[in-house]
This record gives structure tokens, sequence and C-alpha cells, in this order.
């Protein structure tokens, strides 16, 4: 997979910033970068500001199906961008993006698909 920057704003209905986070979650920067290093949350560098996808996002709170996915991405290797992406762009064996797949309930399939994405 290749390092390049997520650079697609078209991939997100609506990207939020570390501030917006802040506002969203009432809480600190600092707290967002902790669910960040410990993969709870994950953001991408997009036109070269740290933004986090609204599909990663559920009731003001990151979504909790995703954090196990990701894991499983770090994993294998995949960047943050990267992994960001794959989220986000639709997979020929789902049929949906992965972010909507874990979003309509079908968890161990994602991850499944993730597990052999070496």
């Amino acid at each position: 997979m290749s390092a390049a920057p997520v650079d697609d704003l078209t991939l997100s209905e609506r990207w939020l910033t570390v501030p917006e986070l802040v506002d969203l979650f009432s809480t600190s920067p600092g707290r967002i970068h902790r669910l960040f290093e410990e993969r709870t949350l994950l953001a991408a560098r997009v036109g070269g500001v740290l933004r986090v996808p609204s599909e990663f996002l559920e009731d003001r709170e990151p979504l909790p199906e995703l954090r196990g996915t990701l894991t499983v991405l770090g994993d294998n290797g995949f960047t943050d961008d990267e992994a960001v992406r794959w989220m986000l762009t639709v997979d020929d064996s789902m049929g949906v993006s992965p972010i909507a797949a874990l979003r309509a309930g079908r968890k161990a399939e994602v991850r499944r698909v993730a597990q052999s994405l070496l």
C-alpha cells in the first residue's frame, strides 16, 4: 500500500478537525489525541490537516465497533491514512465500504476481510 495522504475530501460526507472534535466531545485536545493513540478513533491528513471522517462517529462518540477493526489494520501494517482510505472505499467482497458495513452490524465480516489484507 502507498503511504500517500488521503487528500480526497469526497471519501467522507464530512471531515472533522481536532478542534471540531474537541467541541463535539466537550473535551481536551489531549483526550482526542489519546483516542488516536489507542486506535479508538483514527484520523488522516486531508489537505495537510488532521481530520476524522464523520462516519467514524456515532452519538458524539467514536463508533464502538471501529477500534478492533483499526487494530487489525494496524497489525497488518496499514498506516493511519491507508486505514482511513480502506475504511471509506467500497470493498467488492462486501458491496459497501467497510465503515458502512460496520455501521450495519457486520463487524465480523469487516474484520475477516481486514485480516485477509496482507
